[in-house]
């Protein structure tokens, strides 16, 4: 009756995937609530407006699907580390056939301040990793990206990898908070009304 019940809970909702919605972070415990770890945290904001979970492990990630404004999407968190985030979101494409302008991609940007987004069709890596990894493994720079501002280095001397890798102030925590609720709905408006559309409406 278990193994029943687990694959109940896992089972893929109907029709087709549409999009990949994959938001970039660190795995564990010590990285929770990190800068770094934003994509996820506006990852697990839309899987839990959609009701849907997010405990599959596949294509080197933890997966789920949802339906998303009338559309079967994959939601995905990459468990490769952040400098590899590119593998998970391959593999993941490369299985359902879906073209990297259906690969919504959720990251942290230290070019933006906090509580600020910023909405792009395509671009370079700005100098982060994990979509340095994703345009070297797709082979294109050419995918919608939702960027939520985490703030810049207190000073150029500063660590830049101690800088994302720690948590924010509590005042800035609560401005890359309402970030993250308005990064779902920018999510939802390229769904429905494309990315021209979203960066009009958050830019």
């Amino acid at each position: 009756m278990f193994g029943i019940k687990r694959k109940k809970d896992t089972e893929e909702a109907p029709g087709r995937i549409e999009y990949i919605i994959a938001g970039l972070g660190n795995p564990g415990r010590e990285y929770e609530g990190t800068r770094h770890n934003t994509g996820f945290a506006v990852l697990d904001a839309i899987a839990e407006k959609c009701g849907a979970k997010v405990n599959r492990i596949k294509f080197k990630s933890l997966c789920g699907d949802a339906m998303l404004c009338g559309h079967r999407v994959l939601l995905l968190k990459p468990q490769t580390f952040m400098n590899l985030s590119g593998e998970a979101i391959r593999d993941a494409a490369d299985f359902y056939k879906i073209p990297m302008d259906h690969v919504i991609v959720l990251y942290d940007d230290i070019s933006l301040p906090p509580g600020k987004i910023r909405v792009r069709p395509k671009g370079s890596d700005g100098g982060h990793n994990g979509i340095k990894n994703i345009i070297y493994l797709s082979g294109t720079d050419v995918f919608p990206r939702v960027k939520v501002g985490v703030g810049g280095k207190p000073n150029p001397d500063y660590d830049l990898a101690a800088w994302v890798l720690a948590r924010p102030s509590e005042e800035d925590a609560a401005l890359i908070s309402d970030a993250v609720t308005r990064a779902v709905a920018a999510v939802e408006t390229i769904i429905t009304d494309g990315t021209a559309k979203a960066m009009n409406d958050f830019n």
